[in-house]
């Protein structure tokens, strides 16, 4: 009797054990874009890189979980989450009322002002509805750069392009007036060789109602235990000096934005 109660005892502990191990073990799936440097990127190697990418690694060190990153075009993003294709999306998403109907938001890990930029020999003067108006502008398609210039360039013709790079490219060969975008993404293009061709005319004021409080991570609606884990460790990095860290690996300036 005592043998068997033994036995029992034993297999209990080791099936509590394997347990224990099993959520240690648990994998968290990152989705990013890779196509949106400095923030995310793909290399050569096929290597995701970028702020974003350092974040969401400094974040599940924090929580204590094995993240793994799964690269997925911007437009299909969010299905992809709501398909179950990773757990969370850490890629630069704008916090936006549209987008909370079909995910749940952490609150921000950082927040950039939008930017217009131009040819060096533009004539284009300001940022405002008036300088551009006649003016073709690229925007990648499906983000709050892109609602905010077809909202308020309404006498302009706003060009939607699937990444970033693309609307560089046909900026670069005189095919674009100008371009909008986080200034951050903007400012990195235009200091490397591709961006030689152009200038920044200069920031835009957010729109909360459509930039957002800033970028967010993502995940399932409902997910409410998980946003909570990702808000407490955004507090952990920003308070133990990890953020800052990440931070000045790629901006000379703090991105978080305001404390609210």
């Amino acid at each position: 009797m005592r043998i068997a109660l033994r036995i029992a005892l034993a297999a209990s502990a080791a099936l509590l054990t394997l347990g224990v191990a099993q959520a240690q073990e648990k994998t968290l799936r990152i989705g990013t874009e890779g196509a949106y440097p400095p923030f995310n990127n793909l290399t050569a190697d096929g290597q995701l890189v970028g702020f974003d990418v350092d974040i969401a690694k400094a974040l599940c060190d924090e929580m204590k979980v094995k993240c793994t990153f799964v690269a997925q075009d911007w437009d299909g993003i969010i299905p992809a989450l709501q398909a179950g294709k990773f757990d969370a999306i850490i890629a630069s998403m704008s916090i936006t009322p549209e987008r909370a109907e079909k995910v749940d938001f952490t609150h921000k890990y950082y927040n950039t002002p939008p930017a217009i930029v131009a040819p060096k020999d533009s004539d284009i003067k300001g940022v405002n509805k008036e300088d551009l108006a006649g003016k073709t502008i690229g925007v990648q398609a499906a983000t709050t750069h892109f609602n905010y210039a077809s909202k308020t360039y309404t006498d302009s013709t706003v060009k939607p392009y699937p990444t970033a790079q693309e609307y560089q490219l046909d900026l670069a060969n005189g095919r674009l007036d100008a371009a909008n975008d986080d200034i951050v993404v903007l400012q990195q293009w235009l200091d490397s060789p591709d961006g030689a061709c152009c200038k920044l005319v200069g920031a835009i004021k957010p729109v909360v109602e459509i930039h957002g409080p800033g970028a967010g991570i993502a995940v399932r609606k409902g997910e409410t235990d998980l946003v909570n884990k990702f808000n407490a460790a955004i507090d952990a990095i920003r308070a133990n000096g990890k953020y800052k860290e990440i931070n000045d690996k790629y901006f000379k300036f703090d991105v978080y934005g305001g404390d609210s």
